[in-house]
């Protein structure tokens, strides 16, 4: 993501900074909303990517200019408009598309495209065992939205009847940021929901298509996949198919912040 904020930047004319942990302070010696600002004199525009969703919140609050979330710990909203872009790109629409995303159900990725997906009138499954389920203001927010564009919401810990007839399945990394300590305790928890060939058949649509934010565990070529080898939340001969449209989806993050970005900055 930070790669596609970088270029999108350049290619529309734009100079941009990067400023790492090392290089801001961010509540450590400087509060939040000085530091926005500071920078909201010097910079047309912020992108965060970091943990605290509070720490976008306060620059967005404080630094007058547009600040662009790309990452926390509680949404990664710029991520679902490659997302639905790459499902335009296929389907053609989204509204009725039918969207299961399938393993930790209450984190960041699931809880963006719950959102996205109500606001747009999909039909939206999260798919997860009962105690990785989302959380309820979460998931209130969503039907708030699915009650004005008719969109579907459903919960559901069931596989089978979870992914049915769906048009894309979404997964995500079974430990997310902070968590490594548990992937243990999350590969006993969510094997089940691997997306494999067996899950495949359950889907039941020659159609459908395999969507990732990347990075993906999909087969034992890296470090951390060596050391736990039970890892993958899809396998390799998914991701690899003709139905993974993962690398297409990468790459519209770029047209995507582009068009964020030119949007908020022509105001």
């Amino acid at each position: 993501m930070r790669c596609a904020f970088t270029v999108a930047c350049i290619d529309e004319g734009a100079h941009p900074e990067y400023l790492g942990k090392d290089d801001i302070q961010l509540g450590k010696k400087e509060t939040v909303k000085d530091t926005a600002r500071v920078l909201g004199r010097m910079f047309d525009g912020i992108e965060f990517r970091g943990f605290k969703h509070e720490t976008v919140l306060g620059l967005a609050e404080h630094a007058g200019v547009p600040v662009w979330n790309g990452l926390t710990d509680l949404f990664h909203p710029t991520q679902i408009l490659a997302d639905f872009m790459t499902i335009i790109e296929i389907f053609g629409h989204l509204r009725g598309i039918k969207f299961a995303y399938v393993g930790d159900g209450r984190n960041n990725m699931a809880n963006s495209l719950m959102i996205g997906c109500a606001k747009m009138g999909m039909d939206c499954r999260i798919v997860s065992p009962k105690s990785l389920f989302p959380a309820k203001d979460i998931v209130a927010m969503a039907e708030g939205f699915a009650k004005e564009t008719g969109a579907s919401i459903t919960i559901t810990d069931k596989v089978d009847t979870g992914v049915k007839g769906v048009d894309v399945i979404y997964t995500d990394v079974w430990a997310s940021m902070g968590e490594e300590d548990k992937i243990p305790e999350r590969i006993k928890l969510l094997k089940p929901y691997q997306i494999n060939k067996e899950m495949e058949k359950k889907i039941g649509n020659p159609d459908y298509i395999f969507l990732h934010c990347l990075p993906c565990f999909h087969n034992l070529d890296t470090k951390l996949s060596q050391q736990f080898p039970e890892i993958c939340e899809a396998t390799d001969d998914i991701f690899e198919s003709k139905h993974s449209k993962v690398f297409d989806e990468a790459e519209n993050r770029l047209h995507t912040i582009k068009a964020v970005m030119v949007a908020t900055l022509g105001r």
